[in-house]
């Protein structure tokens, strides 16, 4: 079978590729499972570098997620999943409104209608939110269940597009799951234009011995979840029969809710024996507006039940950065 996955080239979709030559198969659309004979890494940008653990069951092809016929052809076979990770981030998002809508709105209506001409049934997975919720009537816990009013432009593509998965999967056009993500922690490399790539920075940057300023305030609560757990959670996702989603295909990924004082303290135990850079407190008025929309902590009760993965600590995942990036 053929895997797909838009944004491929970043992060996230990097880590995801080498879990998937890993496994060598999936659940394809034939019910059972098939193994992966082709990965196509679809990104505007080329990596700096592709992993050494990369094969040549792997391609690179560069494009526009907005370009329906670049999708089409993208999305060539019917034993085909898609990973749909491609979107303009938060901050991004706010400071260009039609770039947001022409990539994450325009570009992941492409990708549905490019499944939706294969026969069979593909599956999609669809990398959400929890920037979906927001607005004055937000809970302090936000779930699957509560009312999606989203204070972005990144979260209201996210919102409608989590929707569109679901009528997509009503229709029998598709078999779509939609992973709703915290935080995402932690990213190497450079400081992104998502709101919260200071979560990241501030771990990041201390670990190899720079400063770092961060653009809110230590009692600032935010749900997290690490990077190994994100991968495990979208194929753990993609793997489910979709009689056990019902009709909502959106669920929200099992988090962690802590402080940025709690993350620096576990910064602080991990790396204990490490020369960290200094940590100071720089508020940013555009960064601290945009995070007052997002939910200050999340439930995930049915991620749980269904077996989504989740670290048990933020030493977990600063140990994990370690491992994987500095040692």
């Amino acid at each position: 079978m053929k895997v797909v996955i838009t944004g491929g080239c970043g992060f996230i979709g990097l880590r995801l590729a080498q879990r998937l030559l890993e496994l060598g198969e999936l659940t394809g659309p034939s019910g059972g499972p098939e193994p992966i004979d082709d990965l196509v890494l679809f990104d505007m940008n080329p990596p700096p570098a592709l992993p050494d653990t990369l094969d040549g069951r792997v391609t690179v092809l560069l494009g526009e997620i907005s370009n329906r016929d670049e999708i089409f052809h993208l999305v060539d076979r019917d034993d085909i999943s898609v990973f749909h990770l491609a979107s303009v981030v938060s901050g991004g998002g706010e400071k260009d409104f039609d770039l947001a809508i022409r990539v994450n709105l325009d570009g992941g209506l492409n990708v549905m209608e490019a499944c939706r001409a294969r026969n069979g049934l593909p599956r999609l997975v669809f990398a959400s939110s929890i920037a979906v919720f927001g607005g004055s009537g937000m809970p302090k816990v936000v779930g699957d269940t509560v009312k999606q009013k989203p204070q972005t432009t990144y979260g209201v593509t996210k919102a409608i597009c989590e929707l569109l998965v679901n009528d997509y999967t009503r229709k029998g056009f598709l078999d779509g799951r939609s992973a709703r993500l915290p935080t995402v922690i932690i990213r190497p490399g450079k400081p992104n234009a998502a709101a919260s790539s200071f979560v990241s920075g501030l771990f990041r940057e201390p670990l190899n011995g720079v400063p770092c300023a961060l653009p809110v305030q230590p009692e600032t609560v935010m749900p997290v979840l690490g990077y190994r757990s994100i991968v495990e959670g979208f194929i753990k996702l993609h793997e489910l029969d979709g009689a056990a989603l019902g009709d909502d295909r959106a669920l929200s990924l099992p988090s962690l809710t802590v402080t940025v004082a709690e993350m620096i303290k576990a910064l602080d135990r991990v790396a204990s024996d490490r020369p960290l850079g200094k940590i100071t407190v720089e508020p940013d008025p555009f960064i601290e507006e945009i995070v007052a929309t997002w939910p200050l902590d999340a439930s995930h009760e049915r991620a749980t039940a269904l077996g989504l993965p989740r670290e048990e600590s933020l030493d977990e995942i600063v140990q994990a950065y370690i491992e994987d990036y500095l040692d």
